[in-house]
């Protein structure tokens, strides 16, 4: 993983889901709706590639995909709407492990059946479930993709009240959506990469990156909390692209 950088990858903070090939990149800040987007998509037959972090470069006249081999991170109160909270407690109760990195009292809400979200304190940052990326196929039942041809790009808002939509806007990319060893909040520069890198990818391969990803759709969404309106709208959605 600490090679790619150094082989002119370069890594987005997107959720991501493929079909036939087809990558769609959801974007957004904590909490904007990137996981729920990829995991509502994946229970409707796309591929899940990468739930926070995916891997990017130019090849040729494509921009290619690669997920990022590490622990995904959901909410309790996600885990729930989705109908998988029982799925991860009965598993825990059968014996089987999440991630290491995750929090103690995560560990320690599943089994007393405690469903609402934990918050670090302070109320910034959400603690969460931590699972094996390939728990996502042997415990949920969602196929996982290794790698894909980027389509388009999904922004996603989500909204107490909303009925899923497409929106007017002019949301485009942003230094924000590219991680780097400065904006790294989960898992440290620790890496050992090759001096001129930031642990996102040199500044060349951003850019080009940066430059296919402009021309490529763009899709402003909203959604709301009605999980079943809110799959049958991805579906619908996504059949369209």
């Amino acid at each position: 993983m600490s090679t790619l950088p150094r082989g002119g990858w370069t890594l987005l903070h997107a959720s991501a889901v493929v079909r036939d090939d087809q990558a769609l990149l959801a974007f957004g800040s904590k909490g904007a709706g990137k996981t729920t987007t990829a995991l509502l998509l994946a229970g409707r037959g796309a591929q899940l590639l990468a739930n926070d972090r995916v891997f990017v470069k130019v090849v040729g006249e494509q921009l290619r995909v690669l997920p990022w081999p590490s622990a995904a991170a959901v909410g309790l109160g996600l885990l729930d709407a989705l109908g998988l909270y029982d799925v991860v407690r009965e598993r825990l109760q059968a014996g089987e492990q999440l991630h290491p990195t995750q929090h103690q009292d995560v560990t320690d809400a599943l089994p007393a059946g405690r469903r609402e979200p934990l918050w670090e304190p302070g109320g910034k940052r959400e603690r969460k479930v931590q699972v094996f990326p390939d728990q996502f196929a042997t415990w949920f039942g969602m196929e996982l993709a290794t790698g894909g041809r980027v389509a388009a790009l999904l922004f996603p808002c989500v909204g107490p009240s909303a009925v899923p939509d497409v929106v007017d806007g002019d949301r485009a990319l942003g230094e924000a959506d590219f991680m780097s060893g400065a904006t790294e909040d989960r898992y440290p520069d620790h890496f050992g990469l090759a001096p001129g890198t930031n642990g996102g990818g040199d500044d060349p391969a951003r850019a080009a990156v940066a430059e296919q990803l402009a021309a490529l759709p763009h899709h402003q969404l909203v959604l709301g909390h009605d999980v079943q309106a809110n799959a049958d709208f991805l579906a619908e959605l996504v059949g369209h692209l």
